[in-house]
């Protein structure tokens, strides 16, 4: 029988007091057995969790999450817990199911998204947050498990990341800060500075794949890959769940995405809901896709910025949008800093496959030539600056290049996401938005007034007005206008002064 019992729940729980002070002092990874990693129930490979733990947990958006693990772990009502996760899932699946029994005391994430338990315990005092930029999470990760004690990255010189002061916790019922973080290291090389950042590593790692082999050896399937290979790495004994288990040797070795070494416990789920957070299906409408003539305006002028064989990043909503305008005779690669290069457009409906997401969360398909890959991997892309081009949306851009978009302190807070790795990586940068925020309030402006995503890092800025380039040594140039509006129009609606360019051609022409 391949599922082998190891003793009952209650003899192996009952080694949880040793479990919890052995950490520190855990045998080195290379002494593990590679034997007696299968356990029967997800209940039983966590029973021996200590309150207090930290927990490496893969997963992006509700995309290879280890939901039975994460369901598991509720059950037994472990508390105080420390979770290192992309993202919390929603409200009442993933960790948000641990965020709604009050057993997480800290999330250290790159994105709070969509989830509003997570925002409203973070904003209400009831939850420690370290926000970190999504790269930057990935490479903590894999340096901890690669042990590497610290790095440096370009990612997030010039913000609050940087500089300290962001508020990890906030005193219950009052906006004042009770936990700030800590500033980085910082030091130039080459002429560019980067900063500092440690690596992580926890006491356990909760991840999922889609097959093993019962000495461990994990293989993902599809955007489900993201950040399990690094959660598995960082953790002193990892767990991990997967939909098939089969005899060591039945695996191709040279499919193998993560070595056993890194596995110590497996469990086979009994089943899986695989939510999908945001179905999006091509439903073969003529016309495509339908947008306000503002946005649309915005969409169409950004397509021009492909140039044929480009290897893109789109943000999510107007930038990712722009793709269905390409210039005739221009093709593009698309990534998707998820663990996607290649993505294809929304699957029509009965196929869509929830291990394949894009950064958005959105059901996508692949395209001829399409590759996966792991979220370290994805960032090393960026950060490498093998992307030519990123394209993504702004709250507020400064005349020195600054861009904010990920915070509104104390009101919204979605996470920077991959953000400040995107704009940091020194690839060329475009924003994407609508000329004035709701209300009539100013986005481009002398300088940024909500916390920064990167500092001087803003090439050209797209709105229905006109295209904007950053000058060199600051200012903004009008570079095209709308064929609608007038210099002094525009001017208007800019909260700082700009310069024409001379001749001024239309944006729509």
């Amino acid at each position: 029988m391949l599922l082998r019992s190891l003793g009952s729940a209650a003899s192996r729980s009952s080694c949880a007091p040793a479990a919890a002070s052995a950490l520190a002092g855990a045998r080195p990874l290379s002494t593990r057995k590679a034997s007696d990693k299968i356990y029967d129930t997800a209940a039983e490979a966590v029973a021996d969790i200590p309150a207090g733990s930290k927990l490496c947990v893969g997963g992006f958006g509700l995309c290879g999450i280890p939901e039975n693990l994460i369901a598991a772990l509720r059950d037994a009502g472990t508390g105080e817990l420390t979770a290192v996760s992309n993202n919390a899932g929603v409200d009442d699946f993933g960790l948000g199911l641990l965020l709604q029994t009050g057993q997480i005391k800290r999330m250290v994430s790159s994105y709070v998204g969509e989830n509003k338990l997570f925002e409203q315990q973070y904003l209400g005092g009831e939850l420690e947050v370290e926000l970190t930029p999504q790269g930057t999470l990935a490479e903590r990760l894999r340096a901890g498990g690669a042990g590497i004690p610290a790095f440096y990255t370009p990612t997030a010189y010039g913000t609050v990341i940087q500089e300290g002061g962001f508020t990890i916790k906030y005193k219950q019922g009052s906006t004042e800060p009770e936990i700030e973080s800590a500033p980085r290291e910082t030091r130039e090389f080459d002429g560019r500075n980067y900063v500092m950042e440690e690596a992580i590593t926890g006491d356990y790692a909760l991840v999922k794949a889609w097959k093993a082999d019962t000495r461990g050896n994990l293989i993902f399937k599809g955007t489900a890959r993201n950040f399990n290979p690094e959660c598995a790495r960082a953790g002193r004994i990892t767990i991990a769940e997967v939909e098939e288990i089969v005899e060591a040797g039945e695996l191709d070795p040279d499919e193998i995405h993560l070595s056993g070494v890194f596995v110590n416990r497996l469990v086979k789920g009994p089943s899986y809901e695989k939510r999908i957070e945001r179905l999006t299906l091509d439903t073969g409408d003529e016309g495509g896709i339908t947008v306000n003539p503002t946005r649309e305006r915005i969409i169409r002028r950004a397509a021009k910025e492909f140039e044929d064989g480009m290897y893109v990043n789109l943000g999510i909503g107007l930038p990712t949008l722009a793709s269905n305008f390409l210039p005739e005779g221009v093709t593009i690669e698309l990534q998707s800093e998820n663990g996607l290069m290649g993505m294809g457009p929304y699957p029509k409906e009965g196929a869509q496959d929830a291990d394949l997401i894009n950064a958005g969360k959105e059901t996508v398909t692949y395209l001829p030539g399409s590759a996966v890959f792991s979220s370290s991997d994805s960032f090393g892309m960026i950060r490498g600056r093998h992307i030519a081009l990123t394209v993504l949306g702004g709250m507020e851009v400064s005349a020195g290049g600054d861009l904010a978009n990920w915070i509104i302190p104390g009101k919204m807070v979605k996470g920077m996401g991959g953000a400040m790795d995107l704009v940091g990586s020194g690839n060329r940068v475009v924003v994407t938005m609508e000329h004035n925020a709701k209300g009539g309030g100013f986005k481009l402006v002398g300088d940024c007034t909500l916390p920064l995503t990167g500092k001087g890092v803003v090439d050209r800025v797209i709105t229905e007005c006109g295209v904007f380039d950053i000058a060199e040594g600051g200012g903004f140039i009008l570079k095209e206008i709308a064929s609608d509006m007038t210099v002094e129009e525009v001017q208007q609606r800019t909260g700082c002064t700009f310069a024409v360019a001379d001749p001024l051609p239309h944006m729509d022409a």
